[in-house]
């Protein structure tokens, strides 16, 4: 029998995730194009969401990586608003087969069983899974052949991860994720590394001066910036109807700094 607090904790994912109605209607709304497609390598299939600018020329990619939640309605609703400033978005569900009968993010539900299989996925098939992801969406007859990769709370990490792994990568925007930790990582950075923190997520923050000091032993740019006030997952509380003023006020700024950011690439 599970515990109290882990029964909370099952009932507030559960909730949380059932209370992103917001991002579901915002995606039946929008005029783009979106499409889920099938990412084959190595002979595993992997789901990923895509979003399409309506634009004249060949757009920039953005590779999405998702929280610990897995590929939710919000995080498909990011897609769409990169595609709305003028970006093809790709967001893979990193949970692809994890669930039974060969399911993913929707098949496993929410609480425990989404966290247990994101935190057993082994990190060379995170690689794996992301790489072929960058791959279609850089072979896209719309895209330019840039890309960058962005990602939230585990997904920030794992951007963060990728960009030791990938030299592809044009420049990657972890949102409050946590860096590599060994110098040899780092050194494996081609990339700008640009930061999102929220200034109440002293857990992820305390890893700031840390990354800061690798990445400037090894050379390469990293600019964090903290936003007072904002909690861990701003991005996504920001956006949320009944968000605090400094969750949406650092939404707000991280997506300006963002879009101008990718605007420079």
């Amino acid at each position: 029998m599970k515990s109290p607090i882990l029964l909370l904790a099952s009932f507030l994912l559960s909730t949380l995730l059932h209370a992103q109605d917001w991002a579901k209607a915002r995606l039946e709304k929008s005029p783009r194009h979106m499409e889920w497609v099938k990412v084959t390598h190595d002979g595993r299939t992997v789901q990923c969401y895509v979003a399409y600018p309506e634009v004249k020329t060949k757009a920039t990619a953005v590779l999405v990586i998702h929280e610990i939640f897995g590929l939710t309605d919000w995080v498909r609703s990011v897609t769409d608003q990169l595609a709305e400033a003028g970006y093809i978005a790709i967001a893979p569900d990193l949970l692809s087969g994890a669930a039974p009968g060969g399911g993913g993010t929707a098949e496993l539900g929410a609480g425990d069983a989404v966290r247990k299989a994101i935190s057993g996925l082994p990190p060379e098939q995170v690689t794996a899974d992301l790489k072929a992801a960058l791959a279609y969406v850089s072979a896209l007859p719309a895209a330019n052949g840039k890309v960058a990769v962005a990602g939230f709370c585990w997904g920030g990490s794992q951007t963060f991860r990728f960009a030791t792994q990938e030299p592809r990568v044009l420049a990657a925007f972890p949102f409050y994720g946590t860096g590599p930790d060994k110098a040899e990582d780092i050194a494996r950075i081609h990339a700008p590394v640009y930061g999102f923190y929220g200034g109440n997520d002293a857990r992820v923050n305390a890893t700031i001066p840390g990354s800061t000091d690798l990445m400037k032993q090894a050379g390469r740019r990293y600019e964090p910036i903290v936003y007072e006030g904002a909690g861990h997952g701003f991005m996504r509380a920001g956006e949320a109807p009944d968000a605090s003023d400094a969750n949406r006020k650092g939404r707000d700024e991280a997506w300006k700094r963002l879009k101008i950011l990718l605007g420079g690439l």
